[in-house]
């Protein structure tokens, strides 16, 4: 990812991750991505929501007709409805991110048979 103050995953950049984590081309990786990305976007289309459990939902906001300025000549215009798309975070992606460390550092569960043992010994 490029490197800036401000970073952004790229549609590239998640084909690469999907490439490496599947074992499978870029090509292959990016049908699998355009798919995926098609899918939702052709839902939206059809009126649809879109919920991906643990990650959110896609839907949209109806915003009403309104007056608006035209910023050039200060006119009052009349801006129509219009739908507004939304994302609304899953909860499990809110506590992801909302954890100290993200979700592939966070160590896990210690064993708890091995955790109540005797302690190590020390050095003499």
């Amino acid at each position: 990812m490029a490197e800036s103050s401000r970073s952004a995953m790229t549609k590239a950049d998640l084909i690469s991750v999907v490439a490496k984590r599947l074992d499978i081309t870029q090509v292959q990786a990016g049908i699998i991505v355009e798919a995926a990305l098609r899918s939702i976007v052709s839902a939206l289309q059809g009126g649809q929501e879109v919920e991906i459990r643990g990650f959110g939902s896609f839907r949209f906001r109806n915003r009403a007709p309104r007056k608006g300025r035209n910023p050039k000549t200060g006119e009052r215009v009349d801006v129509p409805p219009k739908k507004i798309p939304y994302f609304k975070m899953g909860k499990e992606l809110k506590a992801l991110l909302n954890a100290e460390r993200p979700a592939e550092e966070v160590p896990p569960p210690a064993d708890p048979a091995v955790a109540s043992g005797p302690p190590p010994e020390e050095p003499q």
